[in-house]
């Protein structure tokens, strides 16, 4: 997609251009960027570590919260 190089508030306004949802396990990107300026939403998941066999339980709570979630709004999914 020609993002390389990029930094993460530049990486997110392209994001959101191209996407409605950010899924990350990166619990302080809301705290460092200004999400009023973004049409974007994030879920954040809150696990342990970051291995897909730990993450795998907390799809059915992603699927629920893509339901619900608004543009804008963070939403932290953890075990």
């Amino acid at each position: 997609m020609g993002w390389a190089g990029m930094t993460n508030g530049a990486l997110l306004q392209l994001a959101a251009e191209s996407f409605d949802v950010l899924l990350t396990t990166d619990r302080n990107l809301a705290f460092q960027q200004n999400m009023a300026t973004l049409r974007l939403s994030i879920i954040v998941l809150r696990a342990p570590s970051n291995d897909i066999s730990v993450l795998r339980p907390l799809i059915p709570s992603v699927l629920e919260a893509l339901l619900r979630i608004k543009v804008g709004e963070v939403v932290q999914v953890e075990v």
